[in-house]
C-alpha cells in the first residue's frame, strides 16, 4: 500500500491523499490550496497526473479547502463515483458553482485561465454519490467503508476505510474534527480503532476558550461597538456551518437580553443557500437549534436578520455607518463581498472586526489578525483603524484537548499514525502531545510525501 500526501501536509488547505493499494487507486479529499497568488498556483498545478485510473474519491465535508479541485479532477478525465453524505452532496451542489463563478470572474480580472468553469463545476456534480451515516458500503471490489459523524460542519464526516487486498486493514481519514459542546451541530462521533490513520491537526498547539467565556467576549465586542462607539461590526464568515453559528448565537443572545436588539446583515449568497441547506437538515443538528431559528423566522427574536438580495442591495450597505452587524464570506477575507465591507470599515476607529475562524498563511484575514497597521484591498492601501477582535472559541475545530480525547477512544493505537490538515509547527507540537500524552507512533508528512507500508 501507498499512500501520498498531495495537500495539506505541513499546511492547512489542499487537502488531498491519494491511496494505492494493489491495482486499486482513490482518493481521499480533493481539496483547493487557499492563501493568495502561490496557493492558486498549487491548485493550478495539483493535478498534473492521470486521474482516469482512480476508482473513486472519499470526501470528508463541503469545505472547498477539501472539495474545491473536484470539478478540475473530473475535468482532467475522472469519472469514477465520488461518495459523501447528502448533506454534504447539497451543500457542493451551491458551493462547487460558486467558487466556479469565483474562478472565473477572477481570471477575466486577472487575464488569465480560471481554474474551472461554471459549466465544468455543474458537470462534476453528477458524479456525486450521497451515503449516509453509519452505512457500510463497497466503494469498489474488495473496499468497504464507512461515514461518521465528524462534528465539524453540517454533513462532515470521518472515513473508515477496509481494504481487503491487505488482509482487511483499516485505513481511517478522520477529516476535520469539530470541536465538542459546541452550538449547532452535534459532537464528533468517536473511531475506535485502525491500523492506520490521518489525522487533522489545524489546532492542534492550542486550547479553545471556553465557550462561555467566548460568549461573554462576542456579547463586549458587540455592544462596545454599537452602544458605545456607534460603529459597524463586521463579521468574516465561511459560508457554511460559521454564519450560521453565528445567526444562532446571535439570536439567542438578543432573545436572553445579553445583547441589544440587532439588525444582522447576511451579505452572501452562499450563506443563505448554505443556511436553507442547513434548516433542510435539522435532523443533523442540536436539538435546541430548530425552535430558535424558528422564532426568528416568526419575528419573535430581538434580532433582524436580512440577506440580502443582490449585488446593488450589497453595495448599499456601504451608506450604513452604523449600527450594523454585517456577516460576510470569504472567511479569509481573501474574496468576496466581505472585501468590499472591509474596505469600508477598517479605516473607521468606531468599527470592529471579529475573526472567527482559522485564518490561513497569506490571507488578508491572517494578517489583520497579526496586526498589520494597513492592508491591501483591491489595489488600495486601507488603513486598520477598526478594533479587531480575534474570538477563536468558536472554531469549528477541535482544539488540541479536543482532539487527544478523540483519540483516546481507540482501543489501540494504530500502527502508524500521520499529522495533517495543519501549519508544520503545530502539527510538529500536536504529535509530541500525542507521544507525551498516549505514547502512540506518530509522524508529520511534508507536502508531496509518499509512504509504502
Amino acid at each position: 500500500m501507498r499512500i501520498g500526501f498531495r495537500g495539506a501536509a505541513s499546511e492547512v488547505t489542499g487537502s488531498c491523499f491519494l491511496v494505492e493499494c494493489g491495482a486499486l487507486r482513490f482518493l481521499a479529499d480533493c481539496g483547493m490550496f487557499q492563501g493568495g497568488r502561490e496557493a492558486l498556483l498549487k491548485s493550478h498545478s495539483a493535478i498534473d497526473w492521470d486521474v482516469s485510473a482512480l476508482d473513486f474519491v472519499l470526501l470528508t465535508h463541503a469545505h472547498i479547502d477539501h472539495s474545491g479541485l473536484i470539478p478540475r479532477l473530473v475535468h482532467k478525465g475522472f469519472r469514477g463515483p465520488i461518495y459523501a453524505t447528502p448533506a454534504t452532496a447539497d451543500l457542493l451542489s451551491v458551493m462547487l458553482p460558486d467558487s466556479a463563478h469565483i474562478q472565473e470572474r477572477n481570471a477575466e480580472r486577472e487575464d488569465r485561465e480560471p481554474l474551472y468553469t461554471m459549466s465544468q463545476a455543474l458537470n462534476s456534480l453528477r458524479q456525486l454519490q450521497p451515503m449516509p451515516y453509519d452505512r457500510e458500503f463497497s466503494p469498489a471490489s474488495g473496499v468497504r467503508a464507512r461515514l461518521r459523524d465528524a462534528g465539524h460542519i453540517l454533513g462532515s464526516a470521518s472515513i473508515e476505510t477496509w481494504l481487503d487486498p491487505e488482509g482487511g486493514r483499516k485505513l481511517v481519514f478522520s477529516g476535520d474534527l469539530g470541536q465538542p459542546g459546541r452550538p449547532l451541530v452535534r459532537d464528533p462521533t468517536p473511531v475506535t480503532d485502525a491500523d492506520m490513520l490521518v489525522m487533522e491537526s489545524t489546532y492542534g498547539n492550542r486550547l479553545h476558550k471556553t465557550l462561555e467565556a467566548t460568549i461573554d467576549e462576542l456579547c463586549s465586542a458587540i455592544t462596545a461597538t454599537l452602544a458605545d462607539r456607534r460603529g459597524n461590526v463586521v463579521i468574516p464568515a465561511f459560508a457554511v456551518r460559521r454564519t450560521q453559528e453565528v445567526l444562532y448565537l446571535l439570536i439567542r443572545l438578543t432573545r436572553e437580553g445579553r445583547l441589544p436588539d440587532l439588525t444582522v446583515y447576511v451579505d452572501s449568497p452562499l450563506a443563505a443557500s448554505a443556511t436553507a441547506m442547513t434548516l433542510k437538515h435539522w435532523e443533523l443538528l442540536d436539538p435546541d437549534v430548530r425552535p430558535i431559528f424558528e422564532a426568528a423566522m416568526r419575528g419573535q427574536s430581538g434580532a433582524s436578520i436580512r440577506f440580502t438580495e443582490g449585488s446593488e442591495e450589497s453595495a448599499r450597505l456601504s451608506k450604513v455607518r452604523d449600527g450594523a452587524v454585517i456577516i460576510a464570506g470569504s472567511g479569509m477575507c481573501d474574496g468576496g463581498r466581505i472585501q468590499y465591507h472591509l474596505r469600508d470599515n477598517l479605516p473607521r476607529a468606531e468599527c470592529a472586526v471579529l475573526i472567527i475562524g482559522f485564518q490561513a498563511q497569506g490571507t488578508l484575514g491572517r494578517r489583520m489578525v497579526d496586526g498589520a497597521e494597513r492592508v491591501r484591498i483591491f489595489g488600495d492601501d486601507v488603513p486598520v483603524g477598526a478594533a479587531i477582535h480575534t474570538i477563536g472559541g468558536l472554531s469549528a475545530h477541535a482544539d488540541q484537548r479536543g482532539l487527544l480525547e478523540w483519540l483516546r477512544r481507540f482501543h489501540r493505537a494504530p500502527q502508524r499514525t500521520w499529522l495533517v490538515h495543519g501549519e508544520h509547527e503545530t502539527a510538529r507540537t500536536f504529535a509530541e502531545a500525542i507521544r507525551r500524552e498516549l505514547g502512540w507512533p506518530v509522524d508529520v508528512p511534508a507536502g508531496g510525501d509518499a509512504v509504502e507500508i
